[in-house]
């Protein structure tokens, strides 16, 4: 009896060796993202396309044979939630790659942590100009404020044939700011004036003392770089106080489509993919995620599948998944055709890629979008 249970004991010891021997070790990638809060919907779309990429990846055999899996944080849109998530990452699930997180000020708060550990980061759609100062373990997937704020004044007067222009921005969100201070530069440049230029608060609702003073300067194009919930407010007293002019947005707008009405018709946001673009590979993106989740994928969607299909990449070149520092090398030297476009970095680590035009319209009765127009800027 006691020969036998020793016996017994050293089999199954043996076989679970074995099965461990033989089980695929998996490559773990982090995640932060805003799945709940104010702006949830970029966090949820982004984990779909990321979470879509990881399935066709390990369909197809995983990253050097590796299956991949990735492991999200919510961190609310907060950046104090931010580093909370990041950190837990870090030490519990040990992930030496973290992609996000999506809003700017959340991916700051996290971009020292990663430098200093040596955690490449990757943010999908973090558009502030600081992004990537940090250190050379900071990448972004997205363009950034400076350019598409200048694609918006160019697109403003170049394809709208505007010469008077409003500016009605968040004062206290270097988001907003950057943008405006763009937006500005680059309509004066290509000879436009601008008539208005007004700012609110962060969290304000009421916006008709700016609007009053914007629609006494008749512009003939109001630039409204901010968030989708906020936009919307806007756009409704915009609308209501008689303002019927084009307005035009950033990357931020995405997601008016599920959250705004027919006040934000006539209305054009420079992103970073159009869905109705005819690219191979955007078609073949769209196809997919369509499939699997039965509904158009977003920006934030085509950037996270970027940003992971981007990290495999460099996998492969580097010829190692767990060689961060080998990783991060073969990263930076990116030259590839995405999604989102052909992607190459700059010095900084920001993408060199054109940026498109998205118009908002109703088709069926609801409102979508379309493309509008391709705007580079070098």
């Amino acid at each position: 009896m006691k020969f036998s249970r020793v016996f017994t004991s050293g089999v199954m010891a043996l076989a679970a060796a074995l099965s461990f021997a033989a089980a695929p070790k998996g490559v773990k990638i982090g995640g932060v993202a805003p799945l709940s809060g104010a702006v949830a919907v970029y966090g949820a779309e982004c984990k779909k396309g990321i979470d879509l990429a990881v399935e066709e990846i390990n369909a197809a055999g995983g990253v050097l044979g590796q299956p991949l899996t990735f492991v999200c944080e919510d961190d609310e849109g907060d950046a104090a939630k931010s580093v909370n998530a990041f950190t837990k990452l870090c030490t519990r699930d040990r992930v030496r790659i973290v992609v996000g997180s999506l809003t700017s000020g959340c991916t700051l708060a996290i971009t020292q942590q990663a430098q200093a550990r040596k955690v490449l980061q990757v943010a999908p759609a973090a558009t502030a100009v600081n992004i990537t100062d940090a250190g050379n373990y900071i990448f972004r997937t997205c363009f950034i404020d400076p350019f598409q704020g200048r694609v918006g004044g160019k697109f403003a007067a170049d394809n709208l044939g505007c010469k008077n222009a409003a500016i009605l921005y968040d004062i206290g969100n270097d988001y907003s700011a950057g943008l405006a201070e763009n937006f500005e530069n680059e309509f004066k440049a290509q000879g436009g004036t601008i008539v208005s230029k007004q700012s609110y608060g962060t969290g304000d609702k009421d916006f008709n003392a700016q609007l009053t003073k914007i629609k006494a300067a008749n512009p003939d194009v109001v630039y409204l770089p901010d968030y989708y919930g906020t936009v919307a407010l806007i756009a409704k007293q915009l609308r209501a106080q008689g303002i019927n002019t084009p307005i035009i947005g950033a990357d931020g707008w995405d997601g008016l489509t599920e959250n705004a009405g027919d006040e934000v018709l006539n209305g054009y946001y420079s992103n970073h993919y159009a869905e109705d673009s005819t690219s191979p590979a955007v078609q073949k993106f769209v196809k997919s995620f369509k499939a699997k989740y039965s509904k158009s994928p977003n920006s934030f969607a085509a950037l996270g599948y970027d940003s992971i299909y981007m990290i495999k990449d460099a996998m492969e070149k580097a010829g190692t998944t767990t060689d961060v520092v080998k990783i991060r090398d073969a990263y930076e030297k990116t030259n590839g055709d995405y999604v989102t476009g052909h992607i190459v970095f700059d010095a900084k680590r920001n993408p060199i890629k054109s940026a498109v035009m998205i118009k908002l319209v109703k088709k069926d009765g609801k409102l979508s979008t379309e493309y509008a127009a391709t705007v580079d800027i070098r």
